[in-house]
């Protein structure tokens, strides 16, 4: 990064956030439900630099009861994938991206996402950026990854597929396009405050 910092505002009212445009993930998707469907996945994302991380896990309405992360989503600015870690696990290929510390893994409030999926397979983290963190040094205020969208990208993302079941046996093309948004707008972000 260079000396020079863009500037951004410190923050953004719901009053203007709900005046931008509605931005959706529109790259290719990649739904991945069986064991087989990994190497090709994994061989394409561990050649890439940087990809927007998010997970995704079956809502909890009852106190002390917790699901396992039924989704974990990778993104580039293009395509996007969706691993169901609720039927297919981490794999041994899927850990090793998430351990290398050469590609960068871009999201918001990840702590808790990286707790749950090491509680899948245990692993040593490596090469992830928190934005919350990384947006502190260009003076934003707002933490949340609607905000920030608005914030650095001038987008509005949605929410509203949040609490919806993730650990359906098939995920709806909402849910698809909500997940794959959430890991990709990470990323946007991410390069919108890096270049």
């Amino acid at each position: 990064m260079s000396e020079y910092k863009k500037e951004f505002k410190k923050s953004i009212t719901d009053e203007e956030l709900a005046e931008l445009p509605l931005s959706v993930f529109e790259g290719k998707i990649h739904l991945i439900e069986k064991i087989e469907e990994l190497t090709d996945a994994v061989n394409y994302l561990k050649k890439q630099p940087i990809l927007g991380f998010d997970t995704e896990t079956r809502p909890t309405f009852k106190k002390g009861q917790n699901h396992q992360v039924a989704l974990l989503q990778l993104s580039t600015a293009d395509e996007a994938f969706l691993f169901r870690t609720n039927l297919i696990g981490l794999s041994p290929g899927l850990i090793k991206i998430l351990a290398t510390p050469s590609i960068l893994k871009i999201g918001a409030a990840i702590r808790d996402d990286i707790k749950i999926l090491q509680k899948i397979t245990p692993f040593k983290p490596g090469g992830f950026v928190e934005l919350q963190e990384l947006v502190k040094d260009f003076g934003i205020e707002n933490f949340s990854l609607k905000k920030l969208a608005a914030i650095v990208c001038d987008m509005r993302i949605s929410k509203s597929q949040r609490l919806t079941n993730w650990e359906a046996p098939v995920l709806t093309e909402q849910q698809q396009i909500y997940a794959a948004t959430d890991a990709w707008i990470s990323y946007m972000i991410y390069i919108g405050l890096t270049n």
